[in-house]
């Protein structure tokens, strides 16, 4: 006859900061901002990439019509409501401190609001809205500027997200 097994699960480290009826919105924050920060890495990783081999007017008018098309209700719902999160984890870490564990919730709570919202509003989407001002006969003098310059803020706010994401973890 085998022993019996028994699973014990290891209290994450942010549990004495968190009180027990919150734990899943740290779930669900971790989910959000791996979304979150996953899509900021397919873009850094291959979408930019693709979209730079191709002639400008044509990668310049493909990443205006992402621009447009990402701001739909499912991905606003999930990168809002990720900051939303952040931001009551945020408060929850506060004031749990100094409780074990509350300083890296309260850190991967910042480091989203920092990262994939704050590198976000504060320079991709100044980014994109000029982009989108540009016409196609400005491509070539407006594209490579603009592909320099947005994966730059884009690889800070994957790399802060992923921090955020290991930090809630």
């Amino acid at each position: 006859s085998r022993p019996e097994v028994r699973w014990r699960v290891r209290p994450s480290a942010y549990a004495a900061a968190v009180p027990e009826h919150l734990r899943l919105l740290v779930v669900a924050a971790i989910v959000g901002g791996g979304l979150v920060t996953g899509l900021l890495f397919a873009f850094s990783l291959v979408v930019m990439r693709a979209l730079r081999e191709l002639p400008a007017a044509t990668g310049m008018a493909a990443m205006q019509r992402i621009n447009v098309l990402i701001v739909n209700p499912l991905f606003l719902a999930l990168f809002l409501g990720t900051a939303l999160l952040s931001a009551g984890l945020a408060v929850v870490a506060l004031r749990g401190l100094p409780a074990p564990g509350a300083a890296w919730l309260l850190a991967g709570a910042l480091l989203y609001l920092l990262g994939p919202l704050g590198v976000t509003v504060a320079f991709n989407v100044p980014l994109n809205n000029r982009l989108a001002g540009a016409a196609a006969s400005e491509a070539d003098a407006v594209w490579p500027a603009y592909v320099v310059a947005w994966l730059r803020w884009n690889h800070l706010r994957t790399v802060i997200g992923a921090a955020g994401i290991a930090a809630l973890a």
